[in-house]
């Protein structure tokens, strides 16, 4: 660690979050070093240190010996105070180094409101923040992660962007870099070979047109760059990389356990969900892999719980015989195992005994509508009868707090359809004092919350519009005057920054403009409450010209040219439309087990669905 940076640590809150030097963190000889990869997550550090696919990457490229992948997290803003007042620059944990020197420049995109922050890092780490105004083959910024499927809105700041999964991807793009560099290619020369790789979209080399009327007209590609950049994906997971040993953070962060991803994919087709449709089609690792590998990351870690993570982990097809395998060295190690992503319909009095463990935090459902009607809009296939049943089981097991997940803003949502999340909340509690199993002497808790409809791209929904906020803030307090029980808690969400975030998800490049503004007046972490302002977002927008509600609240055409109409996640465009007027029907479409509903994911020739559709 520098001694400036050394200096100013006693005057920050958390210390922890910028020294480094934690358990498991790699080290390496920067002599021995060929290519430098500073792995910014666009948060602080205990979020970032929460992202399973931070701990992937970075063990993957640290298993290349000529590549030093370190670690890099938004200060918070009294170390940013601290660091523009003492004149450091932004650097990685592993070395202290300042990434301004370094060969690749890397941000994991999570969230849309994470962007400003994206752009202040580059600023803090004094590194242009447009493409155009970096010349030489260095400082090569990268991106990827889900808000990747829609690049444009960060065309003018990143040079490349990774499109799906990363493993495989990355590390060609790595090797094209040391080639391009040992040639003395140029820095656009690089870009245009960059471009050939599958799954790599570089902005430059695309020009977007637009009609009279906002819409975009065209996006041509420049040369040889690709009309559509093809997300790559992993087909074969027991055979893909997963790191034996994460970083031990030394202090408390947000999800601090081990976590094994047990698939990827989802096979239900909620038609807000993006992740659902983009991680098409739905694979599975193996009972032998994911034991395997909880094992190796619990003896190297000293974790004593396990999450196994993904979309719906109850949708795994051998999740009893995968916690019976866990559970035989688990219970003697003192191992809790835990299943964040439980569906309505998939948990059991046999996976309920498994998971005893979990009972301390209570159990999380997501109905995500309180009428049958919009659950059979969004393609939930979730009845009220099993909601109850559930309930009911979890309640004979002990236990006695139950959140609920639920959205509003839907398409085709009325005012009875919100106070229906209260009635149905009030159906639970009464189902607790139906329960003859209950805990004696307990009162049941019953948590709804309820956050806004986003329409995302590569969803059934990315044509829809969201609400206006002052509809969904209409909307927040008919569920708040419907409930009337004390046995009930309601939280729900900021509609502001619901909107900004419909805003930057269905936006296109003209927002560049908005973003570098937002950057000069000093905008960041504007998914917390602290630092987000809704008032100065909209004087931004203002001075640039822009109509933000054109992005969010506006209902597009099927026939629109889509600002992410060059990507391409595997599932077509006709199925998506299909879905979306399946959904004004309330018409419900069966998951890919039951029935391949042919949305595209089968051209990889693998995974459940593609197995199926076999079959």
């Amino acid at each position: 660690m520098k001694r400036e940076v050394e200096k100013v640590l006693l005057k920050v809150q958390k210390p922890g979050r910028y020294t480094g030097g934690e358990l498991n963190s790699v080290i390496k000889n920067k002599d021995e070093v060929d290519v430098r990869f500073a792995f910014c997550f666009p948060d602080t550090y205990e979020i970032g240190m929460s992202h399973l696919g931070l701990k992937i990457l970075y063990s993957i490229f640290n298993d290349v010996p000529y590549i030093w992948c370190e670690r890099v997290f938004a200060p918070w803003i009294d170390m940013e105070e601290q660091m523009i007042k003492n004149n450091i620059p932004l650097f990685a944990l592993e070395s202290g180094d300042y990434i301004t020197d370094f060969d690749f420049i890397g941000f994991t995109l999570q969230y849309e409101l994470s962007y400003t922050n994206v752009l202040n890092m580059l600023k803090l780490a004094n590194i242009p923040i447009k493409s155009c105004d970096r010349k030489s083959l260095k400082q090569i910024v990268v991106a990827g992660g889900p808000c990747a499927c829609n690049p444009d809105v960060l065309a003018d700041f990143i040079d490349i962007f990774f499109i799906g999964e990363g493993e495989e991807v990355d590390l060609e793009v790595i090797e094209l870099y040391r080639k391009c560099r040992d040639d003395n290619k140029s820095r656009e020369e690089f870009l245009q070979e960059a471009a050939k790789i599958p799954g790599v979209y570089v902005p430059s080399l695309y020009d977007v047109t637009y009609n009279d009327d906002g819409t975009i007209k065209a996006i041509t590609p420049k040369g040889d760059a690709p009309a559509k950049v093809k997300k790559r994906i992993m087909m074969d997971l027991d055979n893909t990389y997963y790191p034996d040993k994460f970083v031990i953070p030394m202090i408390e962060i947000v999800h601090d356990r081990v976590v094994s991803e047990i698939f990827r994919g989802c096979i239900r087709g909620c038609r807000f969900c993006q992740a659902g449709f983009m991680n098409r089609p739905v694979r599975e690792k193996s009972i032998e892999t994911i034991n395997k590998q909880c094992y190796d990351l619990c003896q190297n870690t000293g974790y004593d719980e396990i999450s196994l993570s993904s979309l719906s982990s109850s949708d795994y097809t051998q999740i009893d015989p995968l916690l019976d395998k866990l559970h035989e060295w688990t219970e003697k190690d003192g191992v809790s195992v835990s299943l964040p992503s439980l569906r309505v319909d998939g948990f059991s009095n046999e996976l309920m005994s498994k998971i005893k463990s979990v009972r301390k935090s209570g159990l999380t459902f997501a109905p995500e509508a309180g009428s049958q009607r919009m659950r059979d809009v969004i393609n939930k296939n979730v009845k009220e009868d099993e909601l109850i049943q559930t309930c009911s089981t979890a309640f004979s097991g002990g236990w006695n707090k139950v959140k609920l997940y639920f959205m509003i803003g839907l398409p085709t949502e009325t005012f009875d359809d919100v106070a229906d999340i209260a009635h149905l909340g009030q159906k639970v509690v009464d189902a607790y004092y139906r329960c003859e199993n209950r805990q004696k002497g307990k009162a049941v808790t019953v948590t709804l919350s309820a956050s806004s409809f986003v329409p995302k791209p590569f969803t059934p929904f990315q044509w829809e519009p969201q609400d206006t906020r002052d509809v969904l803030v209409e909307k927040q307090h008919h569920i708040k005057e419907s409930i009337t029980s004390r046995k009930i808690t309601f939280n729900y969400h900021d509609s502001s920054t619901s909107f900004l975030e419909a805003v930057f998800a269905r936006g296109d490049r003209r927002l560049c403009k908005v973003l570098e503004k937002a950057c000069e007046y000093g905008m960041r972490f504007d998914g917390w409450d602290e630092c987000f302002n809704f008032d100065k977002w909209m004087s931004v927008f203002e001075e640039c010209g822009i109509d933000p509600a054109f992005y969010a609240n506006r209902r597009r055409s099927f026939d629109e040219v889509l600002p992410w109409d060059h990507i391409d996640y595997g599932v077509t465009k006709e199925f998506l439309i299909k879905e979306c007027k399946k959904a004004y029907e309330a018409q419900t479409t069966a998951n890919c087990r039951q029935e391949c509903s042919a949305c595209g994911a089968a051209q990889w020739k693998g995974g459940i669905c593609y197995e199926k559709r076999e079959g």
